[in-house]
């Protein structure tokens, strides 16, 4: 080999050296943390506010210098609003990315199909939210709102303020599913007639009630004969809706709710998926008066939650998040319950002194992590559930909600089918 020949193969190898060393150094100065929301689809209207959020409260943190002295690099995926292909993303953020942490998941039937994924690879994945209960699994920490934590403290609601009749419509996945027949037992053991809870019963060859409600598929558009059997199960006037429709089909339902001549007064709907956030695609001057019920609404006056609003406006005005909205922008108890778990998850590396999903994971089970976040204290209980408070509020002409009645920390109890049956 001529010199010269040498000297160039000396000076490649220690440029490979050099890119090679340069790389180790970026990955030891970074965690990965992987984003897996649907960013397309019919949930996109519900997920893409998470996926900004999350990112906003990764950059909050770098720039209080990380987490143990590493930057968080996210890695940032899309669900698609497709739950086969949520597994294929977890898959890769786990075992392809080697991500630490995984912040994601909208709808029930998106975590249950990432659920093996996490269990399998040792995964840590945090839902932020609510949903139906009935499941702990040791990979997955749940932000959010329990059925104890929301719907029964929506219809403990509306029973103090008289209302008798109880009219059940969700989208046909389990979480509305689960959560209607849970409120079933609910509300047969509070007296409520069986009679008196619409949108039918289904049974099995036994007898036994499978399904409580009125369901329609994800993206579901027509509900004019829907709203008209509820318009009939009202007529008495001391009828309400547990609306458990998820995604974009709450337009077109609240759009007929208001053509029909229904209003708040005589047929309030508490919604169980419907945030600030959906409504900004709703007609809100025909919303005055409905009610939903979370663990955060844009309205709570605290200073916490003054800090988080005012930060995240002023980061939504340079942010560099592909495709983002950056013009009335609004926050919501999804988006809150996020940015809790990145803290939640952050508090628990740094007393763990570790990224190891086993270490993580006992310190998170010890129930010493809290985090003071926009909608108060959250705390992590050992059943992987967060103690927090639960608001009911009233839905103004400005799509912002008057809070109305305050739950203070409500423990979550995830498992409550048959808790409510008389023997």
């Amino acid at each position: 080999m001529k010199i010269t020949q040498c000297f160039q193969a000396l000076a490649l190898g220690a440029c490979v050296l050099l890119g090679t060393t340069t790389a180790s150094r970026a990955e030891e100065e970074t965690v990965k943390v992987g984003v897996l929301h649907s960013l397309s689809g019919t949930m996109a209207i519900s997920e893409t506010s998470l996926r900004d959020v999350l990112m906003f409260a990764f950059d909050e943190i770098n720039a209080k210098g990380g987490v143990l002295g590493k930057k968080i690099e996210p890695v940032v995926v899309d669900g698609a609003s497709n739950w086969p292909l949520f597994a294929e993303k977890a898959k890769q953020l786990l075992e392809v990315d080697k991500v630490a942490v995984v912040f994601g998941c909208w709808t029930s039937v998106s975590r249950k199909s990432v659920l093996p994924v996490f269990e399998k690879n040792n995964g840590l994945l945090f839902y932020p939210v609510q949903y139906e209960g009935e499941e702990l699994s040791p990979n997955i920490f749940y932000t959010a709102e329990a059925v104890n934590q929301q719907a029964i403290p929506a219809v403990d609601y509306l029973l103090a303020d008289g209302r008798k009749k109880f009219y059940l419509i969700g989208t046909d996945y389990v979480y509305p599913q689960t959560t209607n027949l849970v409120l079933l037992e609910y509300l047969l053991s509070k007296g409520v007639p069986i009679e008196n809870i619409g949108g039918g019963l289904r049974k099995d060859d036994a007898g036994k009630v499978i399904s409580a409600g009125k369901y329609t598929p994800f993206g579901h558009t027509d509900y004019q004969q829907i709203v008209a059997e509820i318009k009939q199960f009202a007529a008495t006037g001391d009828a309400c809706v547990i609306n458990t429709i998820n995604g974009d089909s709450n337009v077109p339902f609240f759009k007929e709710f208001a053509a029909s001549g229904l209003t708040a007064a005589d047929c309030p709907v508490v919604s169980m998926s419907l945030s600030e956030d959906e409504l900004r695609s709703l007609p809100t001057k025909d919303l005055v008066g409905h009610l939903g019920c979370w663990a955060y609404f844009m309205s709570i006056d605290s200073p916490e939650n003054d800090k988080f609003k005012a930060d995240f406006a002023a980061w939504l005005k340079d942010a560099k998040v592909p495709g983002i909205e950056k013009m009335n922008r609004v926050t919501c108890s999804p988006m809150v319950l996020s940015y809790d778990g990145v803290y939640l998850w952050k508090a628990a590396v740094e007393k763990a002194g570790s990224f190891d999903v086993d270490k993580v994971r006992a310190v998170l089970e010890s129930g010493e992590i809290t985090f003071v976040g926009p909608n108060g204290l959250n705390t992590v209980e050992k059943n992987h559930h967060t103690k927090k408070n639960t608001y009911i509020g009233e839905t103004k002409a400005d799509g912002q909600f008057k809070i109305v009645e305050e739950f203070k920390q409500v423990y979550p109890e995830p498992f409550l089918k048959g808790t409510f049956v008389k023997e």
